[in-house]
This record gives C-alpha cells, sequence and structure tokens, in this order.
C-alpha cells in the first residue's frame, strides 16, 4: 500500500472508532510507531482537527466528518457475502439492521459496483449446519442478551441443563457471546451458582432482562475465554490419515482441536492440540483403520480399548 492509500485508510479508521491507539495503526499497516506519529503529523498538516493524548490514542475533533470514500469492488463484495452469513447465523432484528446498513453502503458505490453486487447476489448462500427454522430460540434471545450486556442489566433466565434435562431458574450477569459449532453461547456470571457458566442459547427457555443493573466488573468475553484456555491441560495428538479419510476429516477436524497437517509420503499427517483425548478417540474410531495413531500413547490406548469394547458388543 503506498502512502497516500495509507493516509487515506488511517483517517477513516480514526472515524471509525472513538480514540484509536498508535500501536493498533502500526499493527494494521506492518509499520513502525515513528511511521505512524509522522503519518498523524501529515494529516493534521493537511487541515484535519486530530486531538492526540499520550498514552490513550487519537481521536477526530468532535463533529468533524469527511464524505465516506469509495470502497473498491472487493470490499463491496466482502459485505455482501458477510451479509449472507448474517442472514443466517443471527436473529430477524439484526438481519433487518445489517441489511439496512448494507442498503447505506451500496447508495455510496458507483453505478458500476452497485451493478456487480445485483449480478454477484444470486450467486452466493450459506447454509447452517444444522435444521432449524427462522426465529429459532437461540437467535430470538440475540437482541436482548446484547443489549442487556451494554447496558449492564441482570437477567433472568429459565435454562435446561444438558447432563440432567432439569430447568432451573437463575439471575444472571451477562459477558459476552460466541459462536461455535452451529451454536451461540453466552457467558455469564451466575449468581445461584456464584460463578461464570457457559450458556447454550438453543437450551434457553425463558429469558427476561431485570429492571437491576449490576455493578461488578466483569472480565471481557476475550479475557475470559483466555484465561480458560490458559487454565486446561491440553494434549498434542499426530495422526496419520490415507488420502481419502482425511478429505472426509476436513470438515470435523477443526471441532476436534485441529492445528496443522503436512504431507509425509502418501499420507497427510495432521496435528491435533485438544482438552479431550477421550473425545478424540471417539472421532477417530470412525475411521477405523484408515488413521495411525502416532502419539501420544494415552490416545493409542483410548482407541485400543474403544476398539476392544466395540469387539464385544457385536461380537
Amino acid at each position: 500500500m503506498n502512502r497516500i492509500d495509507r493516509l487515506s485508510a488511517i483517517l477513516i479508521q480514526l472515524q471509525s472508532q472513538r480514540v484509536v491507539k498508535a500501536q493498533d495503526i502500526a499493527d494494521r499497516f506492518g509499520i513502525s510507531l515513528r511511521t505512524v506519529y509522522r503519518d498523524i503529523r501529515s494529516l493534521e498538516g493537511a487541515g484535519i482537527p486530530i486531538l492526540g493524548e499520550a498514552g490513550v490514542g487519537y481521536s477526530i475533533m468532535e463533529g468533524y466528518r469527511l464524505p465516506p470514500a469509495m470502497l473498491t469492488r472487493e470490499e463491496a463484495s466482502a459485505f455482501l457475502t458477510a451479509e449472507k452469513f448474517v442472514s443466517t447465523m443471527t436473529d430477524n432484528a439484526t438481519r433487518e439492521a445489517y441489511r439496512s446498513a448494507l442498503f447505506k453502503i451500496r447508495s455510496i458505490l458507483r453505478s458500476e459496483e452497485q451493478d456487480f453486487l445485483e449480478d454477484l447476489e444470486e450467486n452466493i448462500e450459506v447454509f447452517p449446519n444444522n435444521a432449524g427454522i427462522d426465529g429459532r430460540p437461540q437467535r430470538r434471545f440475540m437482541p436482548i442478551i446484547l443489549n442487556a450486556i451494554s447496558a449492564k442489566e441482570v437477567m433472568y433466565l429459565e435454562y435446561v441443563a444438558a447432563y440432567n434435562g432439569k430447568k432451573t431458574e437463575r439471575e444472571i450477569e451477562p459477558v459476552g457471546v460466541f459462536y461455535t459449532n452451529d451454536c451461540w453461547h453466552m457467558i455469564a456470571w451466575c449468581r445461584l451458582r456464584e460463578a461464570y457458566r457457559d450458556f447454550r442459547l438453543d437450551r434457553i427457555v425463558e429469558l427476561r432482562r431485570r429492571e437491576e443493573f449490576f455493578k461488578q466488573t466483569h472480565p471481557t468475553l476475550q479475557e475470559y475465554l483466555a484465561k480458560i484456555a490458559e487454565d486446561r491441560e491440553l494434549h498434542t495428538s499426530v495422526v496419520s490419515f490415507n488420502r481419502i479419510s482425511s478429505h472426509y476429516a476436513d470438515r470435523q477436524k477443526y471441532y476436534n482441536g485441529f492445528v496443522h497437517q503436512k504431507e509425509v509420503g502418501d499420507k497427510i499427517e495432521m496435528t491435533f492440540l485438544t482438552i479431550s483425548l477421550d473425545g478424540l478417540s471417539r472421532w477417530l474410531l470412525m475411521f477405523t483403520n484408515e488413521v495411525e495413531i502416532l502419539g501420544p500413547p494415552e490416545l493409542l490406548a483410548l482407541m485400543k480399548e474403544r476398539s476392544s469394547d466395540l469387539k464385544k458388543h457385536y461380537l
């Protein structure tokens, strides 16, 4: 990226956030802090009213805005692709809000980019991993949760636990939401258990915001997940697949802690980082003799035990 394009991109970034740290700019463009400072001075010299405070970051004076920059064709198509994911993975309210925002983005595009998106729109589709209908509970609850997180509002929750199928009533202080394995999860402080808990949205029976605001300071979702990852004991496993079976493993390998793979002769050697060797062994069992366990020995022992149990059951 040349310097003119970078200056334009920095200006857009400054307009899109209340405060932007110099290090964030440096990381985004792969430049030094000294270059960031020089670019900021150049923008100031061009008449841009930039406010800066040591240790805090940069911001643009309130009320100053430049007309929106033109999007490239690649950026426009990225928004269209994202819309397909939003339409499939979120609730009605979020979908309609995103669609409205996309109309505004399209309004600033040149006519050739608008034609490009219209031609492309019917040729991109995203399908959910499992069956479901529009308005399924985990999507219906999303706007309620997001508003409560922003307002720091206590929520009333009726929840069905996976291990016993019993319904419990709780008061929770929501921290954040994340999506994995085709399901939304909410991390929240549970007043009943006096601990942080992971609630699957599709197991929520009822959810209401209370007219009560919590004062307790919780970690951000990223901080919480990072701490969980540090506390868990992770096991490195190496498995050799033949080429045919490796294709069948391609989709589900990410759910089992896949890290990387390499070709070794006519085999595909995959490395996994997992918290559960037992869970990994149960998944690998479906490939029967088409996989070879290279390590650790505990995984190989589990595979032998599972195979023996299976043989006793059917023979």
